[in-house]
């Protein structure tokens, strides 16, 4: 079992890249790759900037990585209630090439943040969405005041009520 992970978000110390990456960590026997979307940096997508260079191999790539896996975490940042400009970016050059972006995937939809709303807005949005998107969520998950409830030291979440919510994500998905 492949199990395809990532935050997100580009910045370097991405919480939800923490949290994708433990969430990732709770399934057992499972070959784990996390994926950094600063090596997916992209030129802005309009129409005008795909008719001049096409569907660049970057976004190909991402897509045939989301092709490859059987499970799919995503944990969402939120940028003023939306998703972040990296993600959305990649996203919609990735929609160009099949709009079943999560290519009927068996996926975990997580968001975090330092404050208690966890992201939340972005979440929804998301789970909102993905019908159109072609993916199979079988669980999410907001995770509220980060920095409370993930241990950093030991890279693993201190609030045995959010570890039970995940582990039960987790369970949802094995095939």
């Amino acid at each position: 079992m492949k199990v395809l992970a990532f935050g997100a978000s580009s910045s370097k110390n991405s919480i939800n890249k923490q949290l994708a990456t433990y969430t990732a960590s709770l399934f057992d026997k499972a070959t784990i790759e996390v994926l950094d979307l600063n090596d997916y940096e992209l030129p802005l997508f309009s129409e005008d900037k795909e008719a001049e260079i096409g569907k660049p191999t970057l976004a190909r790539d991402f897509f045939e990585k989301i092709g490859s896996c059987d499970i799919l975490i995503i944990s969402f940042a939120e940028h003023n209630g939306s998703y972040t400009a990296a993600y959305k970016n990649l996203f919609d050059w990735c929609s160009r090439i099949d709009m079943k972006v999560y290519q009927g995937k068996p996926a975990i939809f997580l968001s975090t943040s330092p404050g208690p709303g966890g992201a939340s807005s972005v979440l929804s949005l998301a789970q909102e969405s993905s019908s159109f998107f072609d993916v199979n969520i079988k669980a999410s998950v907001s995770v509220p005041s980060f920095y409370d409830n993930f241990d950093m030291e030991s890279f693993c979440i201190n609030n045995m009520e959010i570890k039970k919510q995940l582990i039960n994500a987790v369970s949802s998905v094995v095939l």
